[in-house]
């Protein structure tokens, strides 16, 4: 399905529809073009993706829409499923990082997940080995991807995001686990 939506993406395409097709568009063109990172690189919702490459340097839309294309593949291999997730935990190789926040922790947990902290962020970088399947949490698989990339950056290759993140975990493996909104 996600294959079909990125073949989607044009210069017509404007960035709230683009951070729709492809959540992880917004790092990806960070990363790599320094948009929309911060207030003096950043995008409106309206603008369209040809409208925010003709004012940086006027980017080639296609070159960028080929990079997204890229990117979005990237972030697949960086996630795991909610089943793999579970085999993984059950032969006991691997680490669980909640990145929610101690409300959402409290109220919906993986059994042996750590909440994520500054100091528990610092223990990681600093004493953590850099080769174990160490996996990202959130409410559904958005921002762990974030804190997943941000890892890999510092060297842990097996950092991975839980696609679909508690909230598919709930679903597809454990339904004592309750689902929540946020508003």
């Amino acid at each position: 399905m996600q294959a079909t939506a990125t073949a989607a993406i044009s210069g017509e395409t404007t960035m709230s529809e683009l951070l729709d097709i492809s959540p992880g568009a917004q790092r990806a063109l960070f990363r790599k073009y320094h948009i929309g990172g911060c207030s003096s690189c950043g995008f409106r919702p309206d603008e369209t993706l040809a409208q925010v490459c003709a004012r940086n340097e006027n980017l080639p839309v296609a070159e960028v829409i080929e990079y997204l294309h890229t990117s979005q593949e990237e972030d697949r291999r960086m996630q795991i499923s909610p089943a793999e997730l579970a085999q993984a935990i059950q032969a006991g190789s691997t680490k669980v990082i909640d990145v929610r926040t101690r409300e959402e922790y409290e109220a919906a947990k993986i059994e042996g997940s750590i909440l994520l902290s500054q100091e528990l962020m610092q223990e990681i970088l600093g004493k953590w080995d850099r080769a174990a399947l160490t996996v990202f949490v959130d409410h559904h698989g958005v921002r762990c991807m974030d804190a997943a990339a941000y890892f890999a950056g510092h060297g842990f290759t097996q950092a991975r995001a839980l696609r679909g993140g508690i909230d598919a975990w709930s679903q597809e493996i454990d339904p004592s686990i309750p689902r929540y909104h946020l508003e």
